[in-house]
């Protein structure tokens, strides 16, 4: 199983499914990563957290933890 949190700087992925419960997957699923959709890793801070990318035309931060919960291909 490969997570958003695997994936290379200057990769495009495809969201799979989406790990959690409740309020966490609440809170990744209204930041527009949902299933089908492609993202874009556009840069990883020094020391992995945050993870930049971009969802749907506009740019995100998302946290290591929260990445780990997106299972991509």
């Amino acid at each position: 199983m490969k997570t958003l949190r695997d994936v290379q700087i200057g990769e495009t992925v495809k969201v799979v499914k989406l790990h959690g419960e409740g309020a966490v997957k609440r809170r990744i699923m209204d930041m527009g990563i949902t299933r089908n959709v492609e993202v874009y890793v556009r840069k990883v801070a020094p020391l992995g957290d945050p993870i930049e990318v971009t969802v749907r035309g506009y740019e995100l931060s998302i946290r290591k933890a929260d990445a780990e919960m997106v299972e991509v291909q």
